[in-house]
């Protein structure tokens, strides 16, 4: 990934967006020598220092676990600037809109795991993920067991040990302290992922003038 020096984020935040995890794209060379890309909600696995993840069972991706190196790609946020955000566009023509936007990709080797065992602890742990916090959380368990062993004999585990995680923050680091405080505003009275991303900027002081 192309990575201006003003773009790079620290090991510490790094691993904090990794931890993260998120629906990312997952990108995996194939045996005729093309790729393959599947979308799918990945959870960080620590112990593991992977990525985890589930495929259809038809879909052939998790068959291609060789020696070739797969990647996933994990976006954040990523909203449109307008010029109209910028004070330096009253004094030049030479001023033009631009996209903010977070992003990870993740380097490994792809394993594929169709243990039920350990399928049922990843679809546990990632439906516990995203339904915390909700006033009645649903959970695998909640399910009829046969009807859980049936789902889980239709979908195929996927791990991506890590051999490599490289992140990228393109918050207007390349605009002067009016202008980046000019898009701050502008973002901070928009949609939700502009109002993140106005935050993700404010929380890295480059709302100061």
């Amino acid at each position: 990934m192309y990575l201006p020096r003003q773009f790079e984020v620290s090991a510490e935040d790094t691993a904090a967006l990794l931890g993260r995890g998120g629906f990312g794209h997952l990108v995996t060379p194939d045996p005729d020598g093309g790729l393959e890309v599947t979308s799918l909600p990945l959870l960080y696995d620590a112990e593991r220092h992977a990525l985890v993840g589930h495929l259809a069972r038809p879909n052939p991706q998790w068959r291609f676990t060789g020696e070739a190196e797969s990647v996933a790609i994990i976006p954040g946020v990523d909203p449109y600037v307008t010029r109209a955000y910028y004070p330096s566009r009253q004094t030049s023509a030479k001023v033009v809109p631009t996209w903010n936007y977070t992003v990870l990709t993740v380097h490994g080797r792809l394993q594929a795991h169709d243990d039920p065992d350990w399928l049922l602890e990843h679809v546990t742990r990632l439906t516990d993920h995203h339904e915390a916090g909700r006033e009645a959380p649903w959970r695998v368990a909640d399910a009829p067991a046969d009807f859980v062993r049936g789902q889980l004999q239709a979908i195929v585990g996927i791990q991506l040990e890590i051999t490599r995680v490289v992140a990228k923050e393109k918050l207007n680091q390349n605009r002067t302290a009016q202008d980046r405080a000019g898009v701050v505003r502008g973002l901070a009275q928009g949609t939700r992922p502009e109002q993140e991303t106005a935050a993700r900027m404010a929380a890295r002081g480059l709302d100061d003038e």
